[in-house]
């Protein structure tokens, strides 16, 4: 098992399953759900339609919303039909976060944000075929609704006491902040939503991750009392770290889809990070290897941890899937040139520029002393310092060991850009600006 091949796993079920919903179990990915016996049956029989909704609270769509993506496209490799929904009512307003009130975002902004979550949806899913894919935006079945319509209709089957239990709503009920009636209706819109797609398409089904459990069985209770129907959801687990802290998603520090809002070099690097102790677990949600291929990276894990196998695979196989293989192919480049392994002057100009902005860097002048831009970039603490090391050797200048303190920076890569390090692992950028 080569660690640098490009070679990805195929987007497909693993055949050693006879039903998609063991492979959803076995990969860690039902951790609540209505009737499973009947969800089993429901997934092994014919096609049905069902539904995942993303809001558009922010620009783009991020490793936590990857989850629910790929289990849309695991779902519909069996055969079943996905509906996508974007929601452009429900973004107006935000479901109830544990601590405080979101910030209400402008119609326009939230119109621009639709477009860009519909495009990354579409990405992941297949519009071909009897089981094509459809995206769907609730702001079509909300927007004509007037508000007596919608207490009249929607509302008269909620009972205020089994809303006040739903978790994200109690949580804010005993926080200083408590929850207006706007996050507090929330449900009520996502319930709205599956009964819409219901008696639309026969939409039966609805996933989404754990912590909106209260809002997924909003929609399955309302089709029970409007209709007299069953329907299913499943709750996928929230990721964590075996260390207990948040996977992906830090103040200001997401792992965003859009490769403007974090690189595919970030993107790479993450993964790569990511502990042995959490690996094999990412391995089963995040790509689309086989339990026979997953086994044999745990094994790897366990003898030689040193290698990193499953880091460098997982990491490949998700740059390629979020970025495509052209983009997993320049950061794998650029990760192993900048670590020794390659060539940097052969490095895409873009690619090494953002791998670059991750590194510690400075915006220099073309022509800056390698000692200025030593201490700059804060490989070393003064001149004095700098000039040491370069005199025993251990500092090179875009992978050539530089022999005196008068060496310049010329930006000679790829993009006008130069890569300092001292010693064997320790990098920095300098950006001609």
């Amino acid at each position: 098992m080569s660690e640098t091949a490009l070679t990805t796993a195929p987007v497909a079920l693993d055949p050693t399953f006879e039903n998609v919903w063991d492979e959803l179990v076995w990969r860690g990915l039902v951790h609540v759900s209505t009737d499973q016996e009947a969800l089993r049956a429901l997934l092994a029989g014919d096609p049905i339609t069902y539904y995942c909704g993303f809001d558009p609270t922010a620009p783009s769509l991020h490793l936590g919303n990857l989850v629910q993506l790929l289990t849309l496209r695991r779902i519909q490799l069996a055969g079943h039909k996905p509906l996508g929904l974007v929601g452009g009512s429900t973004g107006l307003i935000g479901d109830p976060r544990p601590t405080a009130e979101r910030t209400l975002n402008t119609p326009e902004t939230v119109a621009e944000w639709v477009g860009r979550l519909r495009a990354q949806v579409e990405r992941f899913l297949s519009f071909e075929g009897e089981n094509a894919a459809r995206i769907v935006n609730n702001l079509d079945w909300t927007a004509p609704m007037g508000a007596i319509e919608f207490l009249r209709e929607i509302g008269k089957h909620y009972r205020v006491g089994t809303m006040l239990k739903k978790d994200a709503v109690a949580a804010r009920l005993n926080s200083d902040a408590g929850i207006s009636y706007t996050e507090f209706s929330y449900q009520i819109l996502q319930g709205m939503d599956f009964l819409e797609l219901h008696r639309q398409y026969g939409c039966v089904l609805q996933t989404g991750g754990s912590d909106q459990w209260g809002n997924l069985t909003s929609g399955t209770d309302l089709i029970h009392r409007v209709e007299g129907r069953s329907v299913h959801a499943i709750g996928t687990p929230l990721i964590t770290n075996s260390d207990g802290t948040k996977f992906g998603k830090s103040e200001g520090n997401a792992i965003w889809l859009d490769a403007d809002m974090c690189s595919p070099y970030r993107m790479y690097q993450f993964w790569l990070s990511t502990a042995d102790a959490d690996v094999i677990d990412r391995l089963k949600i995040f790509t689309f290897l086989t339990r026979d291929e997953i086994a044999e990276y745990a094994q790897l894990v366990d003898t030689e941890p040193f290698r990193r196998a499953a880091q460098k695979r997982l990491a490949l196989e998700v740059v390629t899937t979020v970025h495509g293989s052209d983009a997993a192919a320049a950061v794998i480049a650029a990760s192993e040139a900048l670590f020794g392994q390659g060539d940097l002057s052969t490095l895409d100009a873009a690619t090494l520029r953002t791998a670059l902005e991750e590194l510690p860097n400075a915006t220099l002048p073309e022509g800056t002393g390698v000692v200025e831009a030593l201490v700059a970039t804060a490989l070393v603490s003064s001149v004095s310092e700098a000039r040491r090391a370069i005199s025993q050797g251990g500092v090179t200048l875009d992978g050539e060991r530089v022999a005196d303190d008068t060496a310049l920076v010329r930006g000679s890569l790829p993009g006008g850009v130069s890569v300092l390090r001292r010693g064997k692992k320790t990098l920095a950028g300098v950006l001609i600006g």
